[in-house]
């Protein structure tokens, strides 16, 4: 037997399957944490692999449940240009964390990648900040490093900043600088060119619910900004957040809306979902779902469009899931005159339609 499989046969025996069937999805893997240190350490043996598989570039991992109580937790993997992960390894990934016999399941992963085992395999690790995340780091590094990984732990940071990192490393810097620096300053650069093109200066306040999540006053230097429920008084997701706040169709708790038409954002945990909320004069709630988003923004442009008479050569239109809100759908194609296309229920599969 290889001298890996071995090990990670070995290491294996500390990181007990419970009698559970697990599945990966679109979010990974995602339960109460009590379940979930044999996944862990399971998924530190297929990000290994999968680095291999892809010449030695960086595979991210997250220890995160995005909008789910603290007392849950999960796992999901990031591809080498920050993608989600390549969804024929999906399956393997389900069949890792289900296997009986570990070492059978990573010999079928190698033979049917035909994987070099000499090629080297780096993997990046962030988790929020729930404390379960601790541990399940630990269990991660276990199987990375049982089959001779090298893993870098960020320690504590948004979802989407380490996919950020991921494609960073793996582009040799050119598409920014692999720190949580890098990322702020590459994000407020951005920010800041888009907002100089209107022409208008100051900033509307803005209310920011960050779900006592990992959200924190970087945001601070350059937004007009309140951020409530930044973790210093409250327990993740509890009563706030962006599922919260759309399942309930109310603000969250820790946002004290003082006139109508506040502007207000919420997000999640792991600050990978935003929706804006708004209170009319009437005291009626509004929710600016990520279809609202879209229309207003396609609306937007096609208004600038037809008053400067620019044509884009290849126009502009909408991606949307098949659980897109339907009425959504109907006033871009009818209202707005802009094509809609549909994919798969998954944020990878959006990128090709675009």
């Amino acid at each position: 037997m290889d001298p890996f499989l071995h090990k990670a046969a070995e290491v294996s025996k500390q990181h007990p399957k419970p009698d559970i069937k697990f599945a990966y999805g679109t979010a990974g893997f995602r339960t109460g944490a009590e379940k979930l240190d044999s996944v862990m350490f399971r998924m530190g043996l297929l990000a290994v692999l999968r680095s291999k598989a892809k010449n030695g570039q960086v595979i991210g991992v997250v220890v995160t449940a995005s909008h789910n109580p603290v007392q849950d937790n999960g796992v999901k993997l990031v591809d080498p240009l920050g993608e989600m992960l390549q969804p024929s390894w999906e399956r393997h990934a389900s069949e890792l964390a289900n296997a009986e016999d570990v070492v059978e399941v990573l010999k079928g992963i190698v033979t049917e990648q035909s994987i070099d085992w000499n090629v080297p395999a780096k993997v990046f690790i962030a988790r929020d900040t729930r404390p379960s995340g601790v541990q399940f780091v630990k269990s991660l590094a276990d199987g990375i490093e049982a089959l001779g990984g090298l893993c870098h732990d960020y320690g504590v940071l948004t979802t989407p900043q380490l996919h950020y990192m991921v494609r960073c490393h793996n582009t040799d810097g050119e598409y920014g600088e692999a720190t949580e620096e890098g990322y702020y300053k590459k994000i407020t650069k951005a920010f800041q060119r888009l907002r100089a093109l209107s022409g208008r200066s100051g900033a509307p306040l803005i209310k920011i619910d960050a779900a006592n999540g990992r959200l924190n006053n970087h945001l601070r230097g350059s937004l007009a900004i309140v951020l409530c429920n930044d973790g210093s008084n409250g327990k993740l997701n509890e009563k706030c957040g962006a599922d919260y706040v759309k399942l309930n169709q109310c603000p969250p708790d820790g946002v004290v809306i003082t006139a109508p038409y506040d502007r207000c954002v919420t997000f999640d945990g792991d600050a990978d979902r935003v929706l804006y909320f708004y209170i009319d004069q009437e005291n009626k709630f509004h929710l600016l779902d990520g279809d609202r988003i879209a229309t207003l923004i396609v609306g937007y442009l096609r208004e600038k469009l037809d008053i400067t008479g620019l044509r884009l050569e290849r126009g502009i239109g909408i991606v949307q899931t098949a659980y897109a809100n339907g009425s959504s759908t109907s006033y871009a194609k009818d209202t707005l005159c802009v094509p809609v296309a549909f994919c798969k229920n998954r944020g990878e599969a959006c990128s090709p339609q675009s």
